[in-house]
């Protein structure tokens, strides 16, 4: 879909409200890590540079449309103000117009947390014109919460001239890279611990994808729908006729799926517990499965060879615990290269992916990580996100 971007609007003079995403960790009243909060730097800085005056809307934590002091965006004003070098002026939605019409030039405003208004999550159409009423343009930066049809995500995009800010902008052009208008073939990697939480993921991907690597606990459920023993291994038996489902599905449209061919076994689950590769079929009775083997990593090796497009969503193994993150370490690392030699576009993103392709070391070179969770992996299995809907 098309939309638009701050290059097509007119920001001299204009008050633009920016709907940013910087929950962030917060200990004691002090920010942790400011990464969110940096993120949203260039889309505040371009507004700044053309004239406009940033008028950032954002919620924090889930205080149920009530005024909790703790949740209060007042905290942050400390680290927005180091993150872009310039003075925050603080206000309620009541002090707004007063505060946003005295700030001066080169300045930011912030709003008070969304979530403090009964109407956010209501999608409310009288709160979405309050915040109309503040500003000229609409500029919505906060991708991770697209998924989500409140009133300062999707009802206030359709009151002014709206548009994406830099970081939503960059999530939805390597969005439309990895499955809108991908280079083929492609290739989708998705692991982590079951299958019944991907089950619209895997039906969305079997039909956009070339070839689709199972990995993690969700592998053990569809190796136990072909009738091989996993032993102890963490397995959803219950979901085996979905997971055949599935691999029908994928036979119609032309996707291969690729499963574990040989896997690392343990009797427990503990760091460096004794550990052993055996073939996929193999699996003792009083083992589990903590991770593909060797030849399976060849595989996905291959696989990554092959493609000119990667998505990867959660880890092939248990990749918090050594041995059982070296098939996820391998794979990883085999796909950022071949995306820093330019012979792949890889795009990442969920929780537990970013933690382990970080872990891997691999995550500076992937073409893009998103970091937007819900709002990731509601793209991947092709729904409408209002937030970006409303964009068009």
């Amino acid at each position: 879909m098309a939309w638009k971007t701050l290059d097509d609007m007119d920001l001299d003079g204009k008050r633009v409200l920016t709907r940013v995403d910087i929950n962030v960790p917060v200990e004691n009243g002090e920010v942790t890590d400011a990464t969110r909060i940096e993120r949203v730097g260039p889309t505040v800085q371009d507004i700044l540079s053309r004239g406009g005056k940033p008028v950032l809307l954002a919620h924090f934590g889930r205080p149920k449309g009530k005024v909790v002091p703790e949740m209060s965006l007042k905290m942050l004003v400390p680290a927005i103000e180091a993150a872009f070098g310039t003075k925050v002026h603080f206000a309620t939605l009541d002090e707004a117009e007063v505060v946003i019409d005295a700030c001066d030039a080169g300045q930011v405003v912030l709003l008070e947390n969304t979530r403090f208004e009964p109407g956010e999550e209501k999608n409310d159409a009288e709160l979405a014109k309050r915040y109309a009423a503040l500003g000229d343009i609409y500029c919505n930066d906060a991708f991770s919460a697209a998924h989500r049809a409140h009133a300062s995500t999707e009802a206030l995009a359709h009151l002014l001239p709206a548009c994406a800010g830099r970081l939503m902008q960059a999530e939805l052009e390597a969005l439309d890279a990895a499955l809108g208008t991908p280079k083929r073939p492609v290739l989708a990697v998705v692991g982590g611990a079951k299958v019944s939480t991907k089950l619209e993921l895997l039906g969305n991907l079997v039909e956009k994808v070339d070839l689709l690597v199972i990995g993690g606990g969700m592998a053990n459920t569809f190796l136990a729908a072909k009738g091989i023993d996993v032993g102890k291994s963490l397995c959803e038996h219950e979901m085996a006729g979905t997971a055949k489902e599935i691999i029908a599905k994928a036979e119609t449209a032309g996707c291969e799926i690729l499963l574990p061919g040989d896997v690392v076994v343990a009797r427990e689950f503990r760091e460096n517990a004794p550990s052993e590769t055996v073939p996929a079929d193999a699996c003792p009775a009083d083992a589990m499965i903590l991770d593909a083997g060797p030849d399976s990593v060849e595989a996905v090796k291959a696989a990554i060879d092959k493609a000119e497009t990667l998505i990867w969503n959660g880890p092939l193994g248990a990749f918090e615990i050594a041995p059982f993150d070296a098939a996820t370490n391998a794979a990883a690392a085999h796909a950022a290269a071949a995306t820093a030699h330019g012979q792949l576009v890889s795009v990442a993103g969920g929780g537990d992916t970013v933690a382990a392709l970080n872990k891997a070391g691999a995550a500076e070179d992937f073409t893009y990580i998103s970091t937007a969770g819900g709002a990731f992996l509601e793209w991947m299995e092709g729904k409408v996100l209002p937030g970006v809907a409303a964009l068009g």
